[in-house]
């Protein structure tokens, strides 16, 4: 089972998500539910219509303790249970310790997955795991080939964390750009695919490796740069 991000209104009135909404309904015992702070994890919960009796089983994961949890939350999703990582208000993992469980996961090839937010570009950030103090969005690259290598010049040069788009016909030749580019070609990336569909498919690693994951796979992606 996958660590699965919680995104929550940042309003005290808008319901939950749907999708959230269900998994959190049928929560049981064995699922680790984890919330920033307690009490208004508590009040939220229950605002949400959420089930009363689910409270007592939530685990407080902040940035006094959260590194003291990593063995029990590894261990959880090895014996496929379900941990939950829900936010007090927005998305979970965006400048707050969430992104350390998220990149103790990667390292340790645990899967994560996030219920569903309209913006793939935060969505993509939030599940990279990378640490996003700051970011840039990067946008489409030209298809004119001069500009396009000033461009990947520019992307290397860059030391904060970038998040990139491409149409999906130009998914391998982006990630051949990148593996020949003699800076790029190490940089830790985070490929996303399909966010939010039933074929989801989201892999971190370096532009070679993600490469040989990706032949002839045509989807809807963006890419995450990890900072220098």
């Amino acid at each position: 089972m996958p660590l699965i991000l919680i995104p929550t209104p940042i309003d005290e009135v808008s319901p939950l998500e749907q999708t959230a909404f269900k998994l959190l309904n049928e929560a049981t015992p064995d699922d680790l539910i984890l919330v920033e702070d307690l009490k208004p994890a508590r009040r939220r919960w229950l605002s949400f219509g959420l089930p009363r009796e689910s409270i007592a089983h939530f685990q407080t994961f902040n940035e006094h303790h959260r590194q003291e949890l990593f063995p029990e939350i590894q261990a959880a999703l090895k014996n496929h249970k379900r941990v939950f990582l829900m936010s007090d208000g927005g998305l979970p993992c965006f400048c707050d310790p969430g992104v350390e469980l998220v990149d103790f996961c990667h390292q340790n090839k645990l899967p994560v997955t996030c219920t569903p937010i309209p913006n793939s570009l935060m969505m993509a950030l939030i599940l990279s795991g990378f640490a996003c103090d700051q970011f840039v969005f990067s946008g489409f690259l030209s298809r004119e080939a001069e500009q396009r290598s000033q461009e990947l010049s520019r992307l290397a040069m860059e030391k904060r964390v970038q998040i990139l788009m491409e149409t999906p016909y130009r998914l391998e030749r982006l990630l051949e750009e990148f593996s020949r580019h003699p800076e790029l070609n190490q940089r830790r990336l985070f490929l996303a695919l399909d966010l939010g569909h039933e074929t989801q498919w989201l892999k971190r690693g370096k532009a070679l490796e993600l490469l040989e994951a990706v032949r002839n796979k045509k989807a809807e992606f963006v890419l995450v740069l990890d900072k220098i």
